[in-house]
């Protein structure tokens, strides 16, 4: 049996063990695809998995050409690496690292993606990816990782100038011993530096603080979301393992403290909204995990399974501690980026000085001084990404903005941005165009396997069911409409149609609605002329009814010639007497004496009559007596008789249709704009300036539409 090369065994298993942990960060980008479109709306999901997948193939590009050359080439005075640009080798360990932390690399550019949702352009966002991926993110990776790659280089004369010092092979941080194993700082504080900027250059999205939505929109799927959550918690068991660069006995340390970091975030974050909304919140339940994930990174080779306990509890309070805080501040992050990576990653790189054994960091140092050179780390990277990304995003925005139009954030970007269409834009369209036209025969797009499809279904069985409520209610409208119709014609039958044109006397009625509460009559004998001008209180059918019977009424008692304060009298008692749900009427009737002159009238509560002499001055006459249908009477003394000689004066009454319209300025004229519009418009041909006087009252109201019943009576020579 030939001897087993036992280093050789050992390489192959440890390649191996960073290939199968690289395709486990791989699979994060799947975790970060479902979490982040899950806590989006619908209308940007496309984008956002787009997004993902695009900034992933890019961030490799970027970090292939030059990228990985700044991060792990030769060090310039430990800033940056200056060879090792469009990787190659022939070394399969080697490969094997680039691999893998091309997948780091990704993962900080995606950080950044769910914080900027919504609103960003898609372009904008692949020219973050490239500053991120290949500038930050390499620079401060180099400050404190370059030696993970250049101290394991076993080619003979790199090592030889590195012994001699001619290859620096560590960046500053990692010279005064700031250690951060697998990235909290480096790879998730940065990515939330980054997107902490952007947010602020962007702004929030529309809506989202307004008072309707108090700092919240409702994510398309939260399933998605926390589906999305525990496949980063299966690739993080990669993200941290893999670090150890080896399959060792440190290993088992990591994978378990990751683990118990995780859960106790969990169960930190259902315990936080249970005190505060007495349920268990699920955004609160896909922050604490992750947060925990993100805070054990930095020190979860080295650390007790007790401290990675705490940790995780901590990480998860910061983390929800500050999404609070950046809601208060109006700073909108869709996904939580800043708070689950930027504010968790801070304190997990602070926890290594903290609860960290010191033996197995190596660096020499004191805890307080571990603890010093932790805070150093942390201030000096996130300076140079925030700072870093804030003024090239600033500049780029003056030129390019990165924010879309107000427009296409309403529209949502899988339209706006990839022309995406769906079922709900399709459906959100039929609505429109069924609002504009009024056509109740539109159907919208269903599919019985969508939300929105579902929607369009039941949408279309209401619109069925409408269209023929509709179709029944026409035909009664149509039948209530010939009614009217019919009653318009018999009203119009109670005005007079007698002959008077040997009598001066004229009258007018427009309606204000299709049957009118207001009406006149003239009742003529050989020497007078008995006249009557009444409003019904109300409008419609049940008004012309209350109309049709004071227009009998009156009818009968003026063929018998009865005196204008009896007939009054007995009018009241007699609308009194029929119920008229509650309608009253107030008149002016009486008679006119052809031979004598004289005119008698009686007024039931009426605006007052009015007498223009032929000076043009008028005279008012008040009523103080009760309208028609209120109250019995008992005596009709309660209608007193006015009565004079016109001798050429002429004699007006109407309702208030004329002194309730309005003028050019919006106010109701009253009865002096009443006389002045009748003084304005007077004339010998009294039915022409009964005409002219409605004319103008009709052209001043709003719409050319009369909003009262409007009735003039004109008696006199």
């Amino acid at each position: 049996m030939e001897n087993i090369d036992l280093d050789s065994v050992k390489s192959f298993v440890d390649t191996l063990w960073v290939i199968d942990c690289a395709i486990l960060v791989f699979i994060m980008q799947a975790g970060f695809m479902c979490m982040e479109t899950g806590l989006s709306r619908h209308k940007n999901s496309i984008n956002v998995a787009l997004k993902n997948a695009a900034d992933f193939g890019l961030a490799v590009v970027v970090f292939w050409i030059f990228g990985f050359g700044l991060m792990f080439g030769t060090s310039y005075n430990g800033f940056f690496g200056t060879d090792l640009f469009f990787f190659k080798t022939e070394k399969a360990e080697y490969m094997t690292y680039f691999v893998f932390q091309a997948m780091f690399v990704a993962t900080a550019a995606t950080i950044v993606s769910g914080a900027v949702a919504e609103r960003m352009k898609f372009n904008g966002y692949l020219i973050i990816t490239i500053i991120a991926t290949g500038i930050i993110y390499p620079i401060v990776g180099h400050w404190a990782w370059s030696s993970s790659y250049l101290n394991n280089m076993n080619d003979a004369v790199t090592q030889l100038l590195a012994v001699t010092g001619q290859v620096k092979t560590t960046g500053w941080l990692t010279e005064l011993g700031f250690v951060d194993f697998a990235g909290s700082t480096i790879v998730h504080s940065v990515g939330g530096w980054i997107a902490l900027a952007a947010v602020l250059i962007l702004g929030p999205r529309i809506g989202k603080y307004s008072e309707a939505n108090k700092g919240k929109f409702t994510g398309s799927s939260f399933p998605l979301a926390v589906l999305g959550t525990l496949i980063l918690w299966f690739g993080w068991f990669g993200f941290n393992g893999g670090s150890n660069g080896a399959m060792d006995e440190t290993v088992p340390l990591i994978l378990i403290n990751t683990f118990l970091s995780a859960a106790f975030g969990l169960l930190t974050g259902l315990a936080i909204s249970f005190a505060l909304f007495k349920k268990p919140d699920p955004y609160y339940v896909i922050l604490g995990p992750l947060a925990g994930l993100v805070a054990i990174t930095a020190g979860c080779n080295s650390m007790t399974s007790v401290a990675a306990i705490f940790v995780g509890i901590i990480g998860a309070i910061i983390s929800i501690f500050v999404n609070e805080l950046l809601n208060k501040l109006e700073i909108d992050d869709v996904v939580g980026a800043v708070p689950v990576h930027l504010a968790a990653g801070i304190w997990g790189t602070i926890s290594v000085g903290l609860f960290s054994d010191l033996d197995k960091l190596g660096t020499g140092l004191t805890r307080l001084e571990q603890i010093e050179v932790q805070f150093i780390g942390i201030l000096a990277i996130g300076a140079f990404a925030f700072f870093g990304s804030y003024i090239v995003l600033r500049l780029l925005n003056y030129i390019y903005p990165l924010r879309v139009s107000p427009l296409h954030e309403e529209l949502g970007l899988n339209i706006a941005e990839h022309n995406a269409t769906s079922v709900e834009h399709d459906l959100i369209k039929i609505l429109e165009k069924q609002s504009d036209t009024g056509d109740l025969t539109i159907r919208g797009p269903q599919d019985p396997f969508t939300a929105g499809g579902v929607i369009g279904l039941y949408y279309n069985k209401l619109m069925s069911k409408l269209e023929k409520s509709e179709s029944e209610k026409k035909v009664w409208r149509d039948r209530i409409s010939n009614e009217v119709k019919l009653a318009v014609k018999v009203q119009e039958n109670f005005l007079p149609k007698r002959n008077l044109e040997n009598y001066p006397v004229h009258g007018i009625n427009l309606a204000a609605r299709e049957v009118s509460g207001d009406f006149f009559s003239f009742y003529p004998h050989n020497e007078s002329v008995y006249f009557i001008i009444a409003d019904v209180a109300g409008k419609g059918i049940h008004a012309g009814m209350v109309m049709a019977k004071a227009s009998t009424l009156f009818e009968i008692m003026s063929r018998d010639k009865v005196d204008p304060d009896e007939m009054m009298f007995h009018m009241n008692n007699d609308l009194f007497t029929t119920k008229t749900g509650g309608m009253f009427v107030t008149c002016i009737l009486g008679e006119y004496n052809l031979i004598t002159d004289e005119i008698r009238w009686v007024n039931g509560g009426h605006q007052p009559a009015l007498i223009r002499n032929e000076e043009g001055a008028y005279e008012k006459f008040e009523s103080n007596s009760p309208p028609m249908g209120v109250i019995p009477q008992k005596d009709k003394s309660v209608y007193p008789i006015h009565k004079t000689k016109l001798n050429g004066h002429r004699f007006y009454a109407f309702t208030d249709g004329l002194s309730e319209s309005e003028n050019n300025k919006g106010e109701e004229i009253g009865i002096e704009g009443s006389i002045e519009i009748i003084e304005k418009n007077f004339n010998k041909d009294v039915k022409k300036q009964l005409d002219d006087i409605t004319k103008n009252v009709v052209k001043v109201a709003a719409k050319n539409q009369l909003s009262d019943d409007l009735t003039l009576i004109s008696i006199g020579k």
